[in-house]
């Protein structure tokens, strides 16, 4: 594969690694992305955003900027979650193209060239869709399989299946991608909600390099929920529909008691069909509020206009004509 760009006008990548608690994994990291970029002909920069995390992974982040010449450490104040450090590294990308990358080294970086060289085909957006996923039980990947088939069914918009952050955008994507103000963030939706040219490309997903999830069932049921509601009214419709059927069960029953009664002559059993309607109607009623509060939970924050992070500090080396420095910038924060 030959990638070919004019000397004068070579292009700058930006790989955004979001950061949580991955000390053990970092050194490995930088190592193979420094032997992927290096390798190609462009520019490139790589952007390290801390989400907070506990194990020194900042302190190392930011050692490793203060060192070396193509590497940014973004720090946030706390930990926001990972759509909204996912936010921060491609807000704080100053790319041609930004490449996004999970920092456990699941979704090989040796990729990269391939990503590159559809990018220059044209495409906006270039998408990688998981062939296989190693180290990974049955269990999520039947649930992982079974979600995006889901939220495809719900959502207007089409979202690539099986396909995670793992992508490259050109600077029209992500300055597209700026434009979108909501707090409440689910970026897989996002990325495909801006709609320019995408191709998509399979690959192998590998197992962790080093490290522990950060993921568990119910972390990653609370992120499949929010992507539901981010991009679909369908649970709202799904509630309706379920209090309609409830209403004509209790038609229809309250029918059947009132012929059994003056037809068959059969006493009204009272207590037990009571007590199982008041149940079935109170478990519609607190599923449809629930479902209602969460909609108006999410105008709530949206309203608010609260800043989706806050960034720490930036760290990072820069080179001039006669000096090389560090430089630690820190900043109030940000609103995406």
């Amino acid at each position: 594969m030959q990638l070919r760009f004019k000397p004068a006008a070579q292009p700058l990548l930006s790989v955004v690694v979001p950061v949580y608690n991955e000390r053990a994994v970092l050194p490995l990291l930088h190592a193979r992305l420094t032997a992927v970029l290096s390798g190609l002909p462009l520019r490139y920069e790589i952007v390290l955003v801390d989400d907070g995390s506990r194990d020194g992974s900042d302190i190392d982040m930011a050692d490793l900027a203060a060192r070396v010449l193509h590497v940014r450490a973004v720090r946030l104040s706390r930990n926001f979650g990972k759509e909204a450090a996912l936010t921060a590294g491609i807000a704080h990308a100053k790319g041609d193209a930004v490449v996004v990358l999970d920092a456990d080294l699941q979704d090989p970086p040796e990729l990269i060239p391939q990503m590159i060289e559809a990018w220059q085909a044209g495409a906006d957006v270039v998408a990688m869709r998981r062939r296989t996923r190693a180290g990974e039980t049955a269990t999520k990947k039947l649930s992982a399989h079974l979600f995006y088939r889901l939220l495809n069914r719900v959502s207007a918009v089409d979202i690539p299946e099986d396909t995670g952050d793992f992508r490259l955008m050109s600077r029209k994507a992500v300055d597209a991608l700026g434009q979108l103000p909501e707090r409440n963030r689910y970026m897989k939706g996002l990325f495909a909600w801006i709609g320019l040219p995408t191709t998509v490309l399979l690959y192998d997903r590998a197992p962790r390099a080093a490290g522990h999830t950060k993921w568990d069932y119910l972390g990653l049921l609370r992120l499949a929920f929010e992507g539901i509601t981010s991009f679909s009214v369908a649970p709202l419709r799904i509630a309706m529909v379920l209090g309609l059927l409830t209403a004509l069960t209790g038609v229809l029953f309250g029918g059947w008691i009132i012929a059994k009664t003056l037809v068959l002559g059969e006493v009204v059993q009272g207590y037990p069909s009571l007590i199982a309607i008041m149940t079935l109607l109170g478990g519609v009623q607190l599923v449809s509020v629930g479902l209602l509060g969460e909609y108006v939970g999410k105008t709530y924050f949206e309203a608010k206009q609260r800043p989706l992070y806050l960034v720490r500090d930036i760290v990072e080396r820069r080179q001039t004509s006669r000096s090389v420095g560090v430089r630690m910038v820190e900043e109030r924060g940000h609103a995406a």
